[in-house]
């Protein structure tokens, strides 16, 4: 089964819901970045999340999300968009603890709670919507259901795993976001909480081979789910060689000329997919023949 995710109305459009499966989404970050387990589930969560939150967008609109604990692996930093594409990276990447009391990867220790989750989306308009919440748990899923809650006003259930290997490669990831619509039934309310309480966490789902379909069918109940699109997902970078070609050239002749004087080349990395480019000498002298031509 390759990566996607369901968006999907439940209990006759009282309830919105998302699942996704993220396996390969997060192994490709996992590999890109080589993330400690820890660190690997830290930012999976986030991704998955990520990603799920993206497909609420439309058209071009893009999201950033940003989560800054205060913990030893930095900030997790996320990108999505409404087409299913993602990409995301930590700034300490080499961060993994023992399991904490439950058996599980201690996620909050390595993102802390002493700091902020940041959701900026860009909805093509002049300006971005931002939204911020004190991270209240640092397991992730906590902190996005608050989030929903407390600056979307949406009442919502978030819920993100991932599974790590013990060679540090991705066993499983995926999850799950529930949001009410206003005028839900308190009964309806009542059937959802009860079934969040009793269901296996979203991982061990994933891991079990349970379908995005199937993960909303456990939460909300077999015949109550009315499935509306579903969507590939995929860790995507938009980065690109002709892209640090144009930022290169965006410093000018004199800039690209100190360059070559003192390095010789050139090169430079993606935070978000560490691809990392390399500019020759030659290249360099080409970049700034195309520098002095803008500037004349």
């Amino acid at each position: 089964m390759s990566d996607y995710l369901v968006k999907a109305l439940a209990y006759d459009g009282q309830v919105r819901a998302y699942a996704a499966r993220t396996t390969d989404t997060v192994s490709e970050a996992q590999r890109r970045h080589q993330t400690w387990p820890t660190a690997s589930a830290a930012l999976g969560r986030a991704i998955t999340a990520g990603v799920m939150m993206g497909a609420m967008l439309k058209g071009d609109d893009k999201l950033t999300i940003k989560i800054d604990g205060g913990g030893p692996i930095g900030t997790i930093l996320v990108d999505s968009n409404a087409k299913g594409e993602v990409r995301g990276y930590v700034t300490n990447p080499h961060v993994h603890f023992d399991l904490n009391e439950h058996g599980k990867l201690d996620v909050a220790k390595a993102v802390g709670t002493n700091g902020m989750l940041t959701v900026v989306k860009d909805l093509g308009l002049r300006d971005f919507f931002t939204g911020q919440v004190p991270i209240i748990s640092g397991e992730l899923g906590e902190d996005f259901t608050y989030y929903f809650a407390s600056s979307e006003q949406v009442p919502s259930s978030v819920g993100v795993g991932v599974l790590v290997n013990p060679d540090n490669t991705i066993l499983a990831a995926g999850g799950f976001i529930i949001q009410l619509m206003p005028g839900t039934e308190e009964k309806t309310i009542d059937q959802i909480e009860n079934r969040l309480r009793t269901i296996p966490p979203v991982s061990r789902m994933v891991e079990k081979g349970l379908t995005p379909e199937e993960i909303l069918e456990e939460l909300l109940g077999k015949g109550n789910v009315k499935v509306l699109e579903t969507l590939p997902v995929a860790f995507v970078c938009r980065c690109s060689r002709e892209r640090i070609a144009d930022a290169l050239i965006s410093l000018g002749a004199q800039e690209i000329q100190d360059i070559i004087d003192k390095e010789g080349y050139a090169e430079a990395s993606c935070h978000f997919c560490n691809e990392t480019y390399r500019f020759t000498k030659e290249e360099l002298e080409q970049l700034k023949q195309l520098a002095n031509a803008k500037e004349e």
